[in-house]
């Protein structure tokens, strides 16, 4: 019989960084908060979260990013406004980010790196498993990433990453993962890990993406784990640690994801993203994409 584990309910997104690839747009205003068509990138990540069942979300911030809260707030002027109009799908759009979830906030003062900002969530997470997810990485909601990782860490325990595989030329861009097959397909158990090495050091393919679902193990690491590749905490050097020794905090498997994924951090990337999306809307798709061809058209 599958051992049950302890059902998640929380979820941290660290959102300190400073998006220093999109100035001067960044410049006072939160990259979190940069629109992917017409909904901020911010709000697809919580979606993602509350739809996997995690309704209790931890947000770690910085200064000048206080649109972050306001954004997942209340507005009654606005949706007073919107009321007297009889403006109901916009005051529902309004509405729905403040309904996501709920929502908490801490702020992680100085840029140690994504390990520091994971150890600031400790008094809010406590001795339960939770998720984390990077803000720079959109899952399609089509492929449920985050709930089957929550599956499987809920029958395996321990921790568990999202994997995907990249070209050789790309994995020093990225943590890389040592795995070894399990009887599930789409699962593997993760042996060692190292963070963005050189394509001839790399142990495979595997490339970690923004999706973590941790043992609670990892804040002791994190608080012993000394600042690695560019002078910050990383989270991968003490996941390295519980991939090596099961005993402190359960095993460590990755999921490995086939599905459809967008790099908002990237500047290609997000304008790739929001030309996908856009394409896929029922309400801009058919107009949009009759534009787009035309567009391509012409400049070939």
């Amino acid at each position: 019989m599958t051992e049950s584990h302890p059902r998640i309910s929380k979820a941290v997104i660290p959102a300190a960084g400073l998006g220093t690839r999109f100035l001067p747009a960044t410049k006072a205003t939160p990259k979190e908060m940069l629109p992917v068509v017409d909904k901020p990138a911010i709000q697809y990540v919580v979606e993602e979260a509350a739809s996997a069942g995690l309704d209790d979300v931890l947000m770690i911030t910085g200064r000048n990013k206080r649109p972050l809260e306001d954004h997942f707030d209340r507005n009654y002027e606005l949706e007073s406004a919107l009321q007297k109009k009889g403006d109901a799908a916009r005051l529902a759009k309004v509405q729905e980010s403040s309904d996501l979830a709920t929502m908490h906030y801490v702020r992680q003062g100085d840029p140690k790196g994504l390990g520091h900002a994971v150890l600031c969530a400790a008094p809010h997470v406590g001795h339960e498993p939770f998720a984390v997810l990077l803000g720079d990485d959109l899952i399609d909601p089509r492929d449920p990433l985050l709930k089957r990782m929550v599956e499987v860490q809920e029958q395996h325990g321990g921790s568990v990453i999202a994997l995907m595989e990249v070209a050789s030329e790309q994995i020093h861009m990225y943590g890389c993962a040592a795995v070894e097959t399990t009887d599930d397909g789409d699962v593997v158990k993760v042996t060692g890990l190292v963070e963005k090495p050189d394509a001839a050091d790399a142990p495979s393919n595997y490339a970690i993406i923004g999706r973590y679902v941790l043992d609670p193990h990892i804040f002791g690491i994190l608080r012993q784990t000394e600042p690695g590749r560019g002078g910050e905490i990383q989270l991968t050097d003490a996941l390295q640690q519980l991939a090596q020794d099961e005993k402190i905090g359960g095993p460590v498997h990755g999921v490995v994801f086939k599905g459809r994924r967008y790099d908002t951090g990237d500047r290609g990337d997000y304008l790739r993203a929001i030309v996908r999306l856009a394409c896929e809307r029922e309400d801009l798709g058919p107009d949009f994409r009759t534009w787009l061809r035309s567009y391509v058209a012409e400049e070939m």
